[in-house]
């Protein structure tokens, strides 16, 4: 990495972490676990991914590389561990290497579009309690 501009810097979903590494003076390449991001699946959530991609417009995304390692949750939560994580990046990229002005445009952008792209979600499950099946479900009530 010395000489190199790079970012690391992780997006969250449930239990579902994804760490994204993105260097500067790149082709454009997007890697999640190895693969390219074109072969994710399942293929109806591709475009969830896509989403910070088709908001700010390919050229923006041109000069870097992105590596991303996703690991835990189920797949929708990695999906959208991802796609925040591609979002946070190419912001932090931006506020380190380029300019503060393009990188505040490039955050307004993405919050209208969709706050989750840059604000984890904190909702977790919750336990589950004695007494019943689940976190509130309680077992049924016998008099006799």
């Amino acid at each position: 990495m010395a000489g190199k501009n790079a970012v690391q810097v992780f997006g969250r979903k449930k239990t579902a972490v994804a760490v994204a590494l993105i260097k500067g003076d790149g082709k454009g390449l997007m890697k999640v676990n190895g693969c390219p991001i074109e072969l994710l699946e399942p293929e109806i959530l591709r475009v969830k991914v896509f989403e910070p991609l088709l908001l700010l417009g390919q050229e923006r995304f041109a000069q870097v590389d992105m590596r991303i390692r996703v690991r835990g949750g189920g797949y929708t939560s990695q999906i959208y561990a991802i796609r925040q994580a591609i979002a946070k990046g190419i912001v932090a990229y931006y506020q380190k290497y380029v300019d503060e002005a393009t990188k505040k445009e490039i955050k307004d952008l993405l919050l209208s579009y969709d706050r989750s792209l840059l604000v984890a979600d904190p909702r977790r499950c919750e336990p589950k309690k004695f007494g019943g099946h689940g976190a509130r479900a309680r077992f049924q009530k016998s008099y006799r």
